[in-house]
């Protein structure tokens, strides 16, 4: 199975894409899509658009998560956030991916064991779990953690349905 992990962001929103196989996590590739701030908002979200689209159309997952955002203390951030969040989960919803969601927290327990982990956690863990990604830089290591968790998640939910 083919996962793809995005961590939304309306500058960059990072991307990472792993193979599950039993219980054996490989990485394949991971990046970020980035929006140019010197344009509307409405060509930015095209532009997150139009690189998600190329991103599942090179990869072709089977599944994808998304992390869920949590509330900024200024309330326009917020909402650019909301909308740059809207394109993610509308992507691969129109290519016919199902998309799953996660709380931070779940995301840092399931990768690191903790949820209050720290990024520099998330990241060690992620470049442990997925050698191939040592030199993902955040949003893309985040975006990987999403996918690990969603690996998991899936992983549990199989073996309790036999």
């Amino acid at each position: 199975m083919i996962v793809l992990g995005l961590d939304p962001g309306l500058r960059l929103t990072g991307w990472g894409v792993i193979e599950v196989n039993g219980n054996r996590l490989t990485h394949i590739a991971h990046g970020v899509v980035g929006s140019d701030s010197k344009n509307d908002l409405a060509v930015r979200l095209v532009q997150i658009h139009d690189g998600l689209t190329d991103i599942i159309r090179i990869w072709q997952p089977h599944t994808c998560a998304v992390e869920e955002t949590f509330v900024n203390k200024n309330p326009l951030s917020t909402l650019k956030l909301g909308q740059a969040r809207g394109v993610v989960l509308l992507v691969p919803a129109l290519a016919g991916i199902a998309v799953a969601e996660y709380a931070p927290n779940h995301i840092k327990k399931a990768v690191v064991g903790v949820g209050h982990a720290d990024k520099i956690q998330v990241h060690t863990m992620v470049a442990r779990l997925l050698p191939g990604a040592k030199d993902a830089r955040a949003d893309a290591a985040d975006a990987l953690a999403v996918a690990i968790c969603h690996a998991h998640h899936v992983q549990t939910n199989h073996r309790l349905t036999l």
